[in-house]
């Protein structure tokens, strides 16, 4: 892949890094992003819930020299901590290990790290304020406009890397090929975001080493600490209906709704109400597609092949994971950029499809089965069954944030585990009413 030429549509997490990867196998990268260059102090627009960085993420960025870089920008949430209607908590810790957290960081402060990082690497060009328009697959040229001139300008390149996004234009062109399967849902709940300031001492006003959940049925509201003291808090609401974001228009409502259902949040907001209407409104949208190339020519990671809600902490670290994954497909095939792009997209695609499953499943587990004592019960039993037999039951959070198993495996492997745990209880049942069974009778003969 040496002196491959590539353009790489999108600066955001996995452009960034795919960027330097490309770059450190020899090849000359074009990075263009649509946003302005955060390095110069912009803020780089979009998505901003906090992130959720762990293992897979790690490893991605110890491959490029930043893994100690953001975890030192990073805080460490060890578990979750409920906060129930009745304002009592209770903390329910992530891993099965002491050291087992993850780490809450910014996405702008993550972006710009690894954007740092690209623009250091020698082979990597960064055009910034240049707007994607259109892409010839079969010639890899992709039509771009700077936001400063009227003209468009192309860009030709061996192969293109899309990494535009959930809403890609590279994607968007694939789509028009013959037999490329798309999908998109959107969940009927959208998120707003606020912030917890920091005390007035700077501290922390809640426990800085978990990610608050305010479970309430089919509505809830999380907070994710920051190395400043404050937390960056989220409202998962749907957006139409009682208790919705369009149910509340006025600052004596969202205090009134607040107080009634959140009300161990509102001593911590002072601004809440001119936060709450002041922030936008965003939709929470689930992408799937398969073939994520087209021959050796165009590739997608990231967003723009598999955008998934963020209930499971894992959109970045699945992003990044992508980036590793293809790298080494390219180096498997040295020769062969269509079969390391396609041997990238089957092998990889199930596993992110068994996520975006994953993902919409634990909302529903966040925000309506945390506050339960069965869940609370299944969760110890899952420790004590990991503690017994470490080697042979691994709790599926713990294998999909704290190991690199696959996906799609961690999902089956959980499977299996608990038939087994079920095929044992049975058995152990069946004994034990044997051995009832004998006693009883042994009695009855006696007499």
């Amino acid at each position: 892949m040496k002196d491959t030429r590539y353009t790489v549509v999108g600066a955001g997490l996995a452009g960034s890094l795919m960027s330097i990867l490309l770059a450190r196998q020899g090849g000359q990268v074009r990075l263009v992003e649509q946003r302005s260059d955060p390095r110069r102090g912009s803020k780089m627009a979009g998505k901003s819930i906090n992130l959720a960085v762990s293992h897979r993420g790690l490893h991605a960025l110890e491959q490029v020299g930043l893994r100690q870089e953001i975890l030192d920008q990073a805080t460490p949430m060890r578990g979750r901590m409920i906060h129930a209607a009745a304002g009592t908590l209770t903390f329910q810790p992530y891993g099965t290990k002491a050291g087992h957290a993850i780490h809450s960081v910014s996405r702008g402060t993550l972006n710009r790290a690894i954007i740092q990082a690209a623009g250091r690497e020698p082979g990597v060009e960064l055009e910034f304020d240049c707007v994607c328009r259109d892409v010839d697959l079969d010639s890899a040229t992709v039509t771009v406009q700077d936001r400063s001139a009227p003209e468009v300008r192309h860009l030709q390149a061996d192969a293109i890397v899309g990494a535009d996004g959930a809403f890609s234009v590279i994607r968007s062109r694939l789509q028009r090929t013959d037999r490329f399967d798309y999908q998109q849902s959107y969940l009927t709940h959208g998120y707003k975001e606020l912030t917890i300031p920091a005390t007035s001492s700077g501290g922390f006003a809640l426990e800085a080493h978990a990610l608050h959940i305010w479970p309430r049925g089919g509505l809830m509201m999380i907070a994710l600490p920051n190395q400043d003291g404050s937390f960056t808090c989220t409202l998962f609401w749907p957006f139409t209906g009682a208790g919705s974001f369009n149910a509340l228009t006025t600052p004596a409502q969202v205090m009134d709704f607040f107080g009634r259902v959140f009300p161990d949040a509102v001593p911590l907001i002072p601004d809440l109400a001119d936060q709450y209407l002041a922030s936008s409104t965003n939709s929470l949208v689930t992408v799937r597609s398969r073939p994520w190339n087209h021959g050796g020519r165009v590739v997608l990671v990231g967003d723009a092949c598999h955008a998934v809600v963020p209930f499971y902490g894992q959109g970045a670290n699945a992003s990044f994971e992508d980036c590793v994954l293809l790298d080494q497909a390219m180096r498997d095939h040295p020769d062969d950029r269509a079969a390391a792009f396609s041997a990238y997209s089957a092998e990889r695609s199930p596993h992110t499809d068994a996520l975006a499953d994953l993902a919409i499943a634990n909302f529903v587990e966040m925000r309506d089965a945390t506050a339960s004592r069965l869940f609370r019960g299944r969760k110890r039993l899952e420790r004590v069954l990991h503690r017994l037999a470490p080697g042979l039951f691994i709790p599926l959070y713990s294998m999909v944030t704290f190991t690199s198993i696959p996906y799609g495996e961690a999902v089956r492997q959980a499977r299996r585990q608990w038939r087994t745990v079920i095929l044992l209880a049975a058995l152990v049942g069946l004994a034990v009413l044997m051995v009832l069974i004998w006693i009883l009778v042994f009695i009855l003969r006696g007499m």
